[in-house]
């Protein structure tokens, strides 16, 4: 099946934007009409745990990016005839996103569940949660703001938990667990195969000089 992805055409739908059309980081905070604390749902795919944290976080604004356009229309629609109004949506490429196109200590909540785990060893390179990665986060994350992180994948979960424990940055909290309502496709559909899901959560920590 052919993945349909964006092109330079202008979108027509009203909450989705194309990254590279966002010329500035500041640019991406005013693609909502209000100021809030901003949370970001990296690979929000058909978005069932977006749809519901944006409701039963009214106050919040929240992002979610993904890189195939017919998904997100998808979902935009859907949260159009839920009535919310505090999601906005972004076609590209995550690791871009957040190193390029965010501000500085604007974000309050990252989350990144179940990102392709590229279990070959040679493919590891191609994974998004990395150190660089994870340097990108830091510096979009607001003081004391959140990671949370979720996968299937017990070799990868080691490898994210070995760099984010060494790097001072972070500091380790419990890890977040989504009520039922929240559970991403991908965690039900793991949990319904009986596979163990592995989750961490970091607060940003701002080492001393």
């Amino acid at each position: 099946m052919v993945r349909e992805r964006a092109s330079n055409r202008d979108f027509p739908d009203a909450h989705i934007a194309r990254l590279d059309a966002i010329e500035t980081r500041e640019a991406t905070l005013e693609l909502f009409q209000t100021t809030a604390p901003l949370e970001v749902d990296i690979g929000c795919g058909r978005g069932r745990f977006l749809l519901a944290r944006a409701r039963n976080e009214p106050g919040h604004n929240f992002i979610g990016v993904d890189r195939v356009l017919l998904r997100l229309r998808k979902l935009d629609k859907r949260a159009g005839a839920s009535g919310l109004t505090n999601i906005r949506l972004i076609c590209g490429d995550a690791a871009e996103l957040v190193r390029e196109r965010l501000p500085g200590d604007a974000v309050q909540t990252f989350f990144v569940f179940f990102p392709d785990p590229w279990p070959k060893r040679r493919h590891h390179g191609r994974r998004l949660m990395s150190r660089r990665f994870a340097s990108d986060l830091w510096a979009a994350m607001a003081p004391d703001g959140w990671l949370h992180i979720a996968t299937d994948h017990a070799d990868y979960f080691a490898s994210i938990r070995s760099f984010l424990d060494a790097d001072v940055r972070f500091r380790s909290t419990a890890p977040f667990v989504p009520a039922e309502e929240e559970e991403t496709d991908f965690g039900l559909i793991f949990r319904g195969k009986g596979h163990p899901l592995f989750r961490c959560s970091y607060r940003k920590n701002r080492p001393e000089a």
